[in-house]
């Protein structure tokens, strides 16, 4: 029997991508997001490769996005003296943006087109009956259908429901640091990375034209995990490590506002991505630390596919397994591709 009705538990990227994109294969799908509004980790941004705008266009969100982005031209590596190592463009079209703002752009895009989206609904559990599968909030609601995608991130609960066995996120050794400076001071091209391989830490920095504002990041070693501190801890912790650099990165950290951080985690490998009429996509799939940048787009061609392999197989076991099978070796790749960057980082 076709799949005509899913749940999708979590509204962040893969989530809304994929809700847009059953919706292009003529699947009704209902977003349940945890958090009561979107927003998370406003001061953090990423970029959007060309794979991943190659998947925007599929699902009809090329202008959306394209609306709260910016261009991402091309990047410059440089040492810790400031020294450029070298130069080249970026293969695009590939746009830079918060993760708030693409969030956003996609969520009101699938409300525009009438996908529902709902939010504070925290699953606690789901189970397949016959031929469907209820899930379970934590405000007690519960609703049916014929699938369940848990596009819920890389501490899903869905991955737990599939299999109880399922490997813990990989802690990867360093803390991602985000902020915004005013203006540009250091006075750096417009739309262009500049990669900064320092001393003690890799620090990364855009302009975006037109903004009125730098935008950087800071990758830093840390021995174990750093949860819990305060935007003022996470900037001294950014400064200690690259501030003694003959680079713009102190002058820039310490104008900065927004400021954000968090431990990287990954996931190498997820031995079971689908089962009893549930499936992943994202990062509950495939965690990548950001260094390859292509989390999003990974989750945004998962989308995709998800979406063409369920249109194309009526029985969702052999639906997911096709798109298992178009997914797994590539996203496992981009993720191990990714963690060996952000070690040579710091090598």
């Amino acid at each position: 029997m076709a799949v005509r009705e899913v749940i999708i538990v979590g509204g962040g990227v893969a989530g809304t991508a994929t809700a847009l994109a059953l919706q292009r294969a003529g699947i009704r799908a209902e977003v349940f997001e945890a958090h009561t509004s979107g927003g998370a980790d406003a001061g953090a941004f990423l970029t959007v490769m060309r794979n991943g705008m190659a998947a925007l266009e599929e699902i009809g969100a090329t202008e959306a996005v394209t609306a709260v982005s910016f261009p991402a031209d091309a990047v410059a590596l440089l040492d810790e003296s400031g020294a450029r190592l070298g130069h080249r463009p970026i293969e695009g079209p590939a746009r830079t943006l918060t993760r708030a703002a693409l969030y956003r752009a996609l969520q009101e895009l699938a409300v525009e087109r009438g996908i529902p989206v709902h939010h504070g609904r925290r699953l606690t559990t789901a189970a397949s009956h016959g031929d469907g599968v209820e899930a379970v909030f934590a405000d007690g609601s519960r609703v049916r259908g014929d699938v369940l995608v848990g596009a819920d991130g890389i501490h899903s609960p869905t991955r737990r429901l599939i299999d109880p066995d399922a490997p813990q996120p990989r802690y990867s050794g360093q803390h991602v640091v985000y902020g915004c400076t005013p203006g540009n001071p250091a006075g750096l091209d417009e739309n262009a990375y500049h990669m900064i391989r320092g001393s003690q830490a890799f620090f990364g920095v855009t302009v975006p034209a037109g903004d009125g504002r730098t935008w950087w990041f800071a990758r830093l070693r840390g021995a174990a995990p750093a949860a819990g501190l305060s935007p003022e801890q996470w900037r001294d912790l950014a400064l200690e490590k690259c501030g003694d650099d003959a680079t713009p990165a102190r002058a820039l950290i310490a104008a900065g506002t927004g400021v954000v951080g968090s431990d990287s985690h990954d996931i190498p490998t997820t031995p079971r991505w689908h089962g009893d009429r549930m499936v992943l996509a994202g990062d509950a799939a495939h965690a990548a630390v950001p260094a390859a940048a292509q989390g999003a787009s990974m989750a945004l061609e998962d989308a995709v596919a998800l979406a063409v392999s369920l249109r194309e197989h009526g029985d969702p076991a052999e639906a997911f397994a096709v798109y298992e099978d178009r997914r797994r070796t590539e996203t496992e790749e981009t993720v191990a591709a990714s963690a060996r960057m952000g070690s040579s980082e710091h090598g």
